[in-house]
C-alpha cells in the first residue's frame, strides 16, 4: 500500500513537471507571438506615415501645378482685380483659391494687398471666398474612393459637408458684414488693442510645406522641362491627383488593420468625446501643419473607410476651419510700419469670422444639421452616378465663378 503511494506521488509530480514543461513553452510561444506582431503591427505603422507622406506631397503637387499653370499668387492678384464689389469679391477669393489650391497663399495675398492699399471692406468677402475655395482639395481626395460605391458616398459626404458649412456661414455673415461692419470693427478694436511697437514675423514657420518641399520640388523640376509653364502646372495636377489616388487606396487598406485597440480608443478619444474635443483637435492639428486642407483630406479617408462617421468628422473640421486662420495671423506679422495695423485687421477678421460661423451655425441645432443633410443627399446622388460628383466641382469651384468674373470684365 505504501508503495503504491509512493509511485503515485512520483508519477504526479513527473506530470506536474510536464505541465509546468508545457506552460514554460507556451508562455515563450507567447512571447514570441507578442514580439512577432508587435514587429508586425510596427511596420504597417511606417508604411502608414509613407503613404501619408505621399499624401501630403500629392496635395502639395497638384497646389504648386495649379499656381504654375495660373501664374501663382500674381494670378490671384491680378484676379482680385476683377473685385469691383463685395459679391465679386466673394467669388475671385473662391475662384482664387481654387486656382491656386492653397487658402494660405491667398490669404496671405490679401494681407499684402490689404497692407499696400486695398480697403478692409473689400477684402473681407476675398476672405470669406478663400474658406469656401479651399475646400476643393477635400473633394479631390474624396474621389480617390470612386471605385467603392459605399466607400465613396461616405468620403463625398465628408468632404462636402465643409463646402455646405462655409456657404451658410457666407449667407449668413456677408450680408451682417456690408450693412453693420461688426466683425471689421470687432478684428480692428483688438489690433488697435495688441498692436506693439515691435513686430516678429512668424511667416515662415510652416512644418508641413518644411516637410514636404523637397520632394515637391523634385517633381516641379520634370514638370519645367515642358514647353511651357501652363504645360508643366497641367502635368503636375495630374500627377498629383494620380498620387492621390493611390496614397487614398493604400491608405484605406493600412488604416483598417492599424486603427484597433488602443489607437483607435485615443482617435475616438480625440475626435468622438464630444463637439469641444473634436473642434479642439481639429484647430489644435492645423495649426501644427497650418493647413485645413490637410487635416481634413486626412479624415476623409478614415470616413469613406468607416473608421469614423460624417457627424463625428463634422466638429473636427470646423476646428479646422479656425485653426487655418492661423496662416493670416502670421502672414500680419510679417508687415512693418504703417500698413501693419492694417494687415492685423484683415487677418483678425478671417478668425473672427470662423469662430462666429462655428459658435452660431453649429450653436443652433436647426443651422447646425443643414450642412450634414445637403452633404447626405448629394453624396447619396453622386454615389448613383459618379458624373455629378465632377459636375458639382466643376461648377462650384471654376465655372460659376468663372462666368461671373468674365460678365464683370
Amino acid at each position: 500500500m505504501k508503495r503504491d503511494y509512493v509511485r503515485y506521488c512520483f508519477l504526479q509530480q513527473i506530470m506536474e513537471g510536464h505541465s509546468m514543461s508545457q506552460m514554460t513553452v507556451s508562455s515563450g510561444s507567447a512571447a514570441s507571438y507578442k514580439k512577432i506582431t508587435t514587429r508586425h503591427y510596427g511596420r504597417i505603422w511606417l508604411r502608414v506615415v509613407v503613404w501619408l507622406y505621399a499624401l501630403l506631397v500629392a496635395v502639395s503637387v497638384v497646389s504648386s501645378g495649379f499656381s504654375m499653370a495660373a501664374g501663382g499668387g500674381d494670378a490671384a492678384a491680378k484676379l482680385f482685380s476683377f473685385a469691383s464689389n463685395p459679391v465679386m469679391g466673394l467669388i475671385t477669393g473662391t475662384l482664387a483659391t481654387a486656382m491656386v489650391q492653397s487658402s494660405s497663399t491667398v490669404t496671405s495675398v490679401i494681407v499684402g494687398l490689404v497692407a499696400g492699399g486695398l480697403p478692409i471692406e473689400m477684402a473681407i468677402p476675398m476672405i470669406m471666398g478663400a474658406n469656401i475655395g479651399t475646400t476643393i482639395t477635400n473633394t479631390l481626395v474624396s474621389l480617390g474612393h470612386i471605385g467603392n460605391c459605399q466607400e465613396f458616398k461616405r468620403a463625398f459626404a465628408a468632404s462636402t459637408v465643409h463646402d455646405f458649412f462655409n456657404y451658410i456661414a457666407v449667407i449668413i455673415f456677408l450680408p451682417l458684414e456690408i450693412y453693420t461692419g461688426f466683425i471689421s470693427d470687432l478684428a480692428s478694436s483688438t489690433a488697435h488693442f495688441f498692436m506693439g511697437e515691435s513686430n516678429v514675423s512668424m511667416s515662415h514657420m510652416n512644418i508641413v510645406e518644411t516637410l514636404t518641399e523637397p520632394s515637391v520640388e523634385i517633381i516641379k523640376g520634370f514638370a519645367q522641362l515642358l514647353p511651357n509653364h501652363t504645360l508643366g502646372g497641367v502635368a503636375m495636377i495630374l500627377s498629383g491627383i494620380c498620387l492621390i489616388f493611390s496614397s487614398v487606396v493604400r491608405l484605406g487598406k493600412l488604416l483598417k488593420k492599424v486603427m484597433v485597440g488602443r489607437a483607435k480608443k485615443l482617435m475616438d478619444k480625440a475626435i468622438c468625446s464630444g463637439p469641444l474635443s473634436g473642434i479642439a483637435s481639429g484647430m489644435v492639428m492645423t495649426v501644427m501643419v497650418q493647413s485645413s486642407s490637410t487635416t481634413t483630406s486626412l479624415m476623409v479617408p478614415m470616413v469613406g473607410n468607416g473608421l469614423f462617421t460624417v457627424r463625428q468628422m463634422y466638429p473636427f473640421t470646423l476646428g479646422a476651419n479656425i485653426g487655418t486662420t492661423i496662416t493670416a495671423l502670421m502672414a500680419a506679422t510679417a508687415i512693418t510700419g504703417s500698413a501693419a495695423l492694417s494687415a492685423l485687421t484683415i487677418a483678425l477678421v478671417h478668425t473672427y469670422f470662423n469662430v462666429l460661423a462655428v459658435i452660431v451655425i453649429y450653436g443652433l441645432k436647426f443651422l447646425r444639421e443643414i450642412p450634414l443633410i445637403a452633404s447626405g443627399k448629394l453624396a447619396e446622388l453622386a454615389s448613383k452616378n459618379r458624373i455629378y460628383a465632377f459636375v458639382y466641382l466643376a461648377f462650384a469651384f471654376f465655372i460659376l465663378p468663372g462666368i461671373c468674373v468674365v460678365l464683370v470684365k
